[in-house]
This record gives C-alpha cells, sequence and structure tokens, in this order.
C-alpha cells in the first residue's frame, strides 16, 4: 500500500517546483 501511495503521489508531483512540490505533499498527507 505505501509503494502504492508513493507512486501515485510521485506521478501527482511530478514536473513541479520545490515549493509546489511542499505544497501538494501537504494537502496529500493531510
Amino acid at each position: 500500500i505505501n509503494f502504492y501511495n508513493n507512486t501515485r503521489i510521485k506521478a501527482k508531483l511530478k514536473g513541479l517546483s520545490p515549493t509546489q512540490y511542499r505544497k501538494q505533499t501537504f494537502e496529500i498527507v493531510y
């Protein structure tokens, strides 16, 4: 499950700048 979620998150965040990456990660995790 963790591997699957990691893959999805990486796919979603692909191509984002570092700032957007952190923002999106925060929104996905919470």
